[in-house]
């Protein structure tokens, strides 16, 4: 239907929301049928499938090529938001951790040695580290690295294994745990970094309150057995489903809902609302059931509120990650949407730069936004210095099962989150393939390069024995990746 066909207070709903939606992402528009070579290998060829598969993914997200690691065995609940501590602070270049985020760390300087163990020793707050990405530097002087700039969002992370070799270096494995504001950070007399941080008082997920809409009881027709049309033109078998299901719940006094008349989040059912009310008065109240359809009363129509709400932005966006990138299943964690935004955020094949904007996202629902706008668009990895095509999002292979990208360390300290393709064009191999200290066992690794401007992409994995599927994949650095849209 035409916008000028609609009646006036259609066409005001339309204008608010285009309105809200002002901080939409900018993302470049390209030729969707232009392939990445000159292959005539068909779109839909699945070559990121679980049977394509055969190496045991679980090796790379236990870190296996860390060594034997002992368990930290100290657990710390959560901080509350609001509290203002000083942790040790350990910052790294082209790695952004979010909460619940895997992050291996081989400690090799002293001071940050030292950092560690002052984080282990302390009794207030656990063995906890903050973890800040480093977003740029200035000019090095000489063989000095220049001054970094800190970003003004990081994430506490505590120390669940560890492991002091030898020669005094340290493995561990740690957990991202809370995000934190950046208040201020310095280096101590024994060269310790330190960061006095803010722990985020996150929000809670909002929901779309059951007295905006009231239900109408099914007429049954018996010369017809299909069931009426939907109320929008848009909405599928699965997602009435979906709402009858949620239209069954109770809202408890705890939960944050939207308002139906202003649409900001109040607590409470608004049981005694002017819309509840109404119910009360019509009769309506008395005539809903399980399975019938809703009928909004309230100035904002139905899928207006499933633009804010978070379970059903978190449904959508686990959905869109099945068809996507499929592994690993994120339906477990719909009905904690909070939870659903940060592991999306942390394991979305994107570059670093975009992924630190997520993790500065306030709101659960303004993230799980962002995040369903980026899983519908992504398609092209593109080389961050000349912008030479790498890859496609449909050569992605998930060899983790934490997910497409993920977070590993080099014997020299150097921690680098990585992407993982089946094809890429435009590298050159540096060098041989070496076996030891394989992020992925069973695999050699060779350097790769642009072939275009000679910046440090990634590495290709080979298998080293005959049953290993797939024979060959690339692992690109997400710090070296210009995010492409399709």
């Amino acid at each position: 239907m035409e916008e000028e066909n609609l009646p006036e207070n259609e066409r005001l709903q339309i204008q608010l929301i285009r309105e809200l939606d002002a901080e939409e992402l900018e993302i470049e528009e390209v030729d969707e049928h232009h392939d990445l070579s000159s292959d005539d290998d068909s779109d839909n060829q699945d070559v990121a499938s679980a049977s394509y598969v055969t190496f045991n993914t679980s090796l790379a997200s236990r870190h296996t090529y860390l060594g034997e690691i002992d368990d930290a065995y100290h657990r710390m609940s959560f901080l509350d938001g609001g509290r203002i501590l000083t942790l040790p602070m350990i910052d790294l270049e082209g790695v952004v951790l979010f909460p619940d985020a895997t992050l291996p760390l081989r400690i090799i300087e002293p001071r940050m040695v030292a950092a560690v163990e002052r984080s282990m020793a302390q009794t207030n707050t656990g063995y906890m580290i903050a973890v800040v990405r480093i977003v740029n530097r200035s000019p090095s002087i000489g063989f000095r690295l220049g001054t970094p700039q800190f970003a003004r969002i990081g994430t506490t992370a505590e120390i669940r294994q560890f492991k002091r070799l030898e020669d005094g270096s340290l493995n561990l494995v740690a957990r991202g745990q809370q995000r934190f504001l950046l208040r201020r950070y310095w280096v101590d007399a024994d060269f310790v970094p330190n960061a006095e941080v803010q722990i985020i008082n996150e929000d809670e997920p909002l929901r779309t309150p059951r007295a905006a809409f009231a239900q109408l009881a099914s007429v049954p027709n018996p010369s017809h057995n299909h069931r009426p049309a939907p109320l929008h033109p848009d909405e599928d078998e699965e997602e009435e489903k979906y709402w009858e299901e949620r239209s069954s719940d109770s809202s408890s006094d705890d939960d944050l809902v939207l308002d139906p008349l202003n649409m900001r989040p109040i607590r409470g059912s608004l049981a005694s609302s002017p819309v509840e009310q109404f119910k009360k008065e019509t009769g309506l109240a008395a005539h809903t059931r399980k399975g019938s359809y809703q009928a909004p009363l309230a100035f904002w129509p139905r899928w207006v509120y499933e633009l804010y709400d978070s379970f059903a932005l978190a449904r959508r966006a686990a959905e869109i990650w099945k068809q996507v990138i499929g592994l690993p299943s994120l339906d477990g964690l719909v009905k904690n949407p909070g939870s659903l935004s940060f592991r999306i955020a942390s394991k979305l094949p994107l570059s670093d730069s975009t992924r630190q904007d997520l993790l500065e996202v306030n709101g659960i629902s303004y993230r799980l936004q962002k995040e369903i706008q980026l899983l519908e668009s992504f398609d092209r990895v593109r080389c961050r210095s000349c912008q030479v095509l790498i890859g496609r999002r449909r050569d992605m292979v998930v060899m983790s099962t934490d997910g497409p990208l993920n977070a590993y360390v080099n014997p020299n300290g150097y921690v680098h989150e990585i992407m993982t393709l089946t094809r890429a064009s435009g590298l050159a191999l540096i060098g041989p393939a070496v076996t030891e200290h394989s992020w992925f066992p069973g695999y050699a690794w060779t350097i790769t390069r642009c072939a275009t401007c000679e910046s440090y992409m990634g590495w290709l994995f080979t298998a080293i024995g005959p049953t290993l599927r797939p024979r060959s994949f690339w692992g690109i650095r997400s710090s070296q990746v210009l995010d492409d849209a399709s």
